[in-house]
């Protein structure tokens, strides 16, 4: 005989869903990719989510750049719980959600070139970055005439101007809702349908990335909403910055773990440097507390032993000399 369920027994919580980490294989990763996917995987990890990878290579791709990608992963001492999903392999995915809508009416092809959107946006009460809605209001005829001169896009016709979204630093953040593309005119799926389908697909309930793309998640989980996907939870981290205070690139110099390897500096070194950046309290156990960066952790696994989200910086973390400062919380 079955066991008997009181009607009054609450339900047992949902089990947590996954993490997960999405790097586009356009090069090899620097120190603010690596650190974000290690505060990825951290949180992943802390939650009881599993923890996932996905090749995002709709875009730029360099020849072999995925699998240096996954090596220089591993060698910090993330793991994964799947084969990572590549988004080339997806588009009947994307082609089905572009379906949906467009069976709802809210696709439309746009003709528009980048330089006509951004004069657009600099008119007098044109939305920075938004997209006006131009061939949202194009007739018969002038699509026509349109379609003559270059391919279509489709974009997704809005019907609100704002979405809110509840981020873990940043608490509920309202943003800008407008015509997003859903597929650009070569054919592919733009990044803001995909990310959504994928994110669903692969029970992604948790996004943590950089805080520069705080302002895509409200057009992206109304996106969600739309295609009736479950919303995920957001967590915004603070960028790496480079010495004159911009966005840390690969032409900055020894920010990758290849060229750092080749000044000397170990991966568990970079691990040491990147929770110093968090920053991490130094491991328990005995160590000579006295000594600069005593007892940080050298790997991912060590790194999950003292993690405090509580801890993390609200600031970007700026990276004026890599290989000086590695050595400095070395041991």
């Amino acid at each position: 005989m079955p066991a008997l369920t009181s009607p009054d027994a609450s339900p047992a919580p949902a089990p947590p869903g996954a993490g997960r980490y999405a790097p586009s294989p356009s090069g090899d990763l620097h120190l603010g990719n690596l650190r974000t996917a290690l505060l990825a995987w951290l949180f992943a990890r802390s939650t009881g989510r599993a923890f996932l990878l996905r090749v995002e290579d709709l875009d730029r791709v360099q020849e072999g750049s995925a699998r240096r990608q996954l090596e220089d992963l591993e060698a910090l001492g993330l793991d994964w719980d799947a084969e990572p999903l590549v988004q080339s392999e997806r588009t009947a995915a994307y082609d089905d959600a572009v379906a949906t809508l467009r069976a709802r009416g809210l696709v439309y092809e746009c003709y528009c070139t980048r330089r006509e959107i951004q004069e657009a946006g600099s008119a007098p009460h044109g939305a920075p970055g938004a997209y006006p809605g131009t061939c949202r209001r194009l007739t018969r005829a002038q699509r026509e005439e349109r379609a003559r001169e270059r391919p279509a896009a489709l974009r997704l016709a809005a019907d609100r101007s704002a979405w809110t979204v509840r981020d873990r630093y940043a608490g509920e953040y309202t943003g800008a809702v407008d015509d997003v593309v859903l597929v650009r005119n070569d054919g592919r799926a733009a990044y803001n349908l995909a990310v959504v389908v994928d994110d669903a697909h692969q029970g992604v309930d948790q996004v943590v990335r950089g805080d520069d793309l705080l302002s895509s998640a409200p057009r992206q989980a109304y996106l969600a909403h739309l295609l009736g996907l479950a919303q995920p939870g957001y967590v915004h981290v603070p960028l790496a910055l480079n010495r004159e205070g911009r966005r840390l690139a690969k032409r900055d110099g020894a920010v990758t773990l290849r060229q750092l390897r080749e000044a000397g500096v170990g991966a568990g070194d970079v691990v040491r440097l990147i929770a110093a950046s968090i920053p991490l309290r130094p491991l328990p156990g005995p160590g000579d507390a006295g000594r600069s960066g005593a007892r940080l952790p050298r790997t991912a696994g060590q790194m999950l032993e003292v993690f405090d989200p509580e801890a993390l910086s609200r600031e970007p973390w700026v990276l004026r000399d890599p290989i000086e400062e590695a050595a400095r919380v070395a041991d």
